[in-house]
């Protein structure tokens, strides 16, 4: 199970700008998804660390987090994000 993080594409981008916002200034936490995520970050850079790995992305970037992960969110500049469970 891994993250995937891609350019949006215009019809991601128009889809997601009516979903909700969720935002978080610079912090680190530890998250678990209980569903699959999608979002389109708005602003902002994060690291998500998960099974040895690290994630890196920033405004611009649709990213999707499998349903079950456990994770730890490291935000190096203050995201804002929009985002649906799927």
């Amino acid at each position: 199970m891994d993250i995937t993080v891609k350019k949006a594409s215009e019809a991601e981008k128009k889809e997601m700008q009516s979903q909700p916002v969720w935002g978080c200034g610079v912090s680190e936490f530890d998250w678990h998804y209980d569903s699959e995520e999608h979002s389109l970050i708005i602003e902002g850079e994060v690291t998500v660390s998960y099974n040895g790995k690290n994630v890196k992305f920033g405004a611009g970037d649709y990213v999707v987090f499998p349903e079950g992960l456990s994770c730890v969110w490291k935000v190096t500049k203050p995201v804002k994000k929009h985002y649906v469970f799927k």
